[in-house]
């Protein structure tokens, strides 16, 4: 085990080397297959899960928070499977949830903390980042928690700075290694990329202290929020129903990128030079909301499968990781709605199908062999890719 501050050895990869490294493929999931976080996944459980994700699917994982069971079931499963198999890799970025004051209440503090929590959750990162230095490479403080639009707990820019700065003087004195890398993992606006409402010197402060910045942009919900990009042109109505579709997810992507670039101008702006990667970005399969056949028609397997490939091509073209959301579905984001977007990001269903952007994978025969709850790996829709594209609808013809 690599203790703090020691040079690394042969083998050792670092946050530095695995970020950006097409060869670590990076995603985001909770594991839990209840619509209730109260059934925590058990070790034996992640054993499988691990196993269907590192058939090339992921070998670098988010998870947050660290008070319940998850966490470290996570690191304990990677831990056991590295001593069934040391060629096993798998590393984690391990989030330590941040609320404000107050939070979830009817008057939450934005302008305050819930210290002890936040301190609790710091803690825990740390002794678990200290146990497993060969398997955690990243603890990012909070997620989502700057943004303001997460009216029931966001806080202030200066909270997260509080907890970064505490933690990269626990690499300065030793206590943790000096190559795990610190960040917090936030929407594109939070991080300067959108208005000047975020642009405070607290937020400067952040970003010069974080080791990288970690990045989220979803087009998918602002094709209802902000649908500037969400068409196909009178011309493209003309083509088949794929290049419709193609077109529109294309600009989705430019989309992201767009966020993505802004972001980047903003650092340099402030004469700052720093590793900017995705932390999350998806596209849910299924919604009966905004997003749904009575929406803006942009969830379904088909469009989630461009938006995952383009998104893929393109941070690999980049030289940036990008923690795609997510790798199962899971019910208990909105429990009180199974049809909602939330419970449909999966790259997998719950019972553990591929869902269309990972046929090609079943082809290869990579899951071969591996199950999830007792149910091998196969892909949704009997794998009949018409009944995919039928089930696509178009997004809206721009000027009608």
């Amino acid at each position: 085990m690599k203790e703090a501050n020691l040079p690394a050895v042969a083998g050792h990869l670092t946050a530095e080397d695995i970020l950006g490294n097409p060869d670590y493929p990076a995603i985001a999931f909770g594991g839990y297959r209840e619509n209730t976080r109260d059934i925590q996944p058990t070790v034996e459980r992640w054993f499988g899960y691990l196993k269907i994700l590192s058939a090339r699917v992921c070998r670098c994982r988010r998870t947050y928070p660290t008070n319940l069971k998850h966490a470290a079931n996570v690191l304990r499963s990677i831990r056991l499977l590295k001593e069934e198999d040391p060629g096993f890799e798998m590393y984690v970025m391990l989030g330590a949830w941040i609320d404000c004051k107050d939070a979830w209440t009817a008057n939450p503090d934005h302008d305050a903390e819930d210290e002890e929590a936040n301190a609790a959750e710091v803690r825990r990162a740390v002794d678990m980042a200290k146990e497993h230095p060969d398997i955690v490479k990243i603890i990012a403080v909070g997620n989502e928690a700057m943004v303001k639009w997460a009216a029931g707990y966001y806080v202030q820019a200066g909270v997260i700075l509080k907890w970064v700065n505490h933690l990269q003087a626990l690499k300065q004195s030793g206590e943790l290694p000096d190559d795990l890398w610190i960040t917090s993992s936030d929407n594109f606006a939070s991080w300067g990329g959108g208005g000047e409402e975020y642009h405070t010197e607290d937020l400067e402060k952040l970003i010069r202290a974080v080791d990288y910045v970690s990045l989220h942009t979803y087009p998918m919900h602002d094709t209802h929020y902000n649908p500037d990009f969400w068409y196909v042109t009178p011309k493209e109505a003309r083509l088949p129903k794929r290049r419709q579709i193609s077109a529109a997810m294309e600009r989705a992507r430019d989309y992201a990128i767009s966020q993505y670039q802004s972001t980047a101008a903003y650092i340099r702006s402030l004469e700052i030079d720093k590793p900017i990667h995705i932390g999350e970005t998806g596209w849910a399969t299924a919604s009966n909301e905004h997003y749904g056949p009575g929406g803006s028609k942009a969830t379904d397997e088909y469009k989630s499968a461009i938006y995952y490939r383009l998104m893929r091509a393109w941070s690999r073209e980049a030289g940036i990781s990008c923690f795609y959301f997510e790798a199962f579905d899971e019910p208990w984001k909105d429990a009180q709605n199974p049809g909602g977007s939330e419970n449909h990001f999966g790259l997998f269903t719950v019972e553990g199908q591929a869902k269309y952007a990972l046929w090609d994978l079943v082809d290869q025969g990579i899951f071969d062999g591996l199950t999830r709850g007792g149910h091998a790996v196969a892909k949704t829709h009997d794998g009949n890719e018409a009944a995919v594209l039928e089930a696509a609808l178009t997004p809206p013809v721009k000027g009608r």
